[in-house]
């Protein structure tokens, strides 16, 4: 299983950004004040995503000699409204997720005429362009969707619920959509509302027992895996379970053959290329993927290859 999407594209930009930011250490290090960058996001609480993501801003702005400021909300609102704040601060530049790009291009748009440049990364592979940002580097979701359609196809799935964490979110309902351009069998989207595990618990158990010809669930977030098998276990349901995105419970549970599955879309790397672009447009005027986006998924990451990623996924940047 080979979905290494664009991958050609992101190790062109990875080999242009080392080779940049050897050549270009100079200017950010003479500036009298540090470049500060406002990265902002739809993260919701306890979703362990997040941290990666943040990791991997954290180092390319140590290594790029920037100062990050993160935010973040859940609320498509009150994203928007961290978007007007940092432009009102003045910041040097903005990276974001457009989770909501209704409620944020106005905001995004005024950010832009003040002069600060905007990259997008996570979600929006689709509005980035259209909103006028500099850059974009993440995965496209509906590719990643097709993918797991295929898989579920190929692995002969009938009945499958996709279990979606946050309605409206416009990258969130690319992977269902995509997952139903190419699965062949019956699909439903099941929406639950954030990290309340017991009452998603509940609803999957429920949903599991009013249909028991139900033999696959893809979550689109890890910390929803284990309790959809919680939920599988205790309805007596024999459905698989596939996931979108990781963490090190999950890569253990698809070793040990309880997760079939999970999409890897490299959040580290879409941190740290959202910040480098920045810097890399600051310093020197240049932008990345040549008006397309910097890929960074999708990868499968089954139980041929759960032991190799692990390490990395233990180390919190995976």
């Amino acid at each position: 299983m080979k979905f290494m999407t664009g991958a050609r594209a992101l190790v062109a930009a990875g080999v242009s950004a080392a080779c940049l930011a050897g050549g270009f250490a100079g200017p950010a290090a003479a500036k009298d004040k540090p470049y500060t960058i406002a990265m902002i996001t739809h993260a919701q609480p306890g979703d362990t995503f997040w941290d990666i993501i943040r990791k991997g801003a954290e180092a390319a702005a140590k290594k790029d000699n920037v100062k990050l400021v993160y935010l973040a909300s859940p609320d498509a609102t009150k994203e928007a409204q961290l978007i007007q704040n940092v432009t009102q601060q003045k910041v040097d530049g903005i990276a974001l997720t457009l989770a909501f790009p209704d409620a944020e291009a106005a905001n995004v748009k005024a950010a832009e005429a003040a002069g600060i440049p905007v990259v997008g990364f996570n979600a929006g592979v689709d509005q980035w362009q259209k909103m006028g940002l500099l850059g974009y580097a993440g995965q496209d979701e509906t590719v990643a969707g097709k993918a797991v359609g295929e898989e579920l196809n190929k692995e002969g799935a009938k009945n499958v619920v996709c279990l979606d964490q946050q309605q409206g979110a416009v990258q969130l309902e690319a992977r269902c959509n995509g997952i139903k351009d190419t699965f062949k069998g019956k699909m439903e989207v099941l929406y639950v509302t954030g990290y309340d595990m017991p009452t998603v618990k509940a609803r999957m158990q429920a949903k599991l027992q009013q249909d028991p010809s139900i033999d696959y669930v893809v979550t689109l977030g890890a910390p929803f895996a284990p309790v959809v098998l919680d939920a599988i276990n205790a309805s007596g349901s024999k459905a698989k379970v596939g996931t979108f995105d990781m963490s090190p419970r999950v890569v253990d549970m698809i070793a040990n053959g309880k997760v079939a599955w999970a999409i890897d879309q490299q959040p580290y790397v879409e941190g740290y290329e959202a910040v480098d672009m920045l810097w890399l447009y600051l310093t020197n005027g240049d932008t990345v993927g040549g008006g397309q986006p910097v890929l960074t998924g999708p990868f499968f990451v089954n139980k041929s290859n759960a032991a190799a990623v692990a390490k990395f996924a233990k180390a919190g940047t995976r």
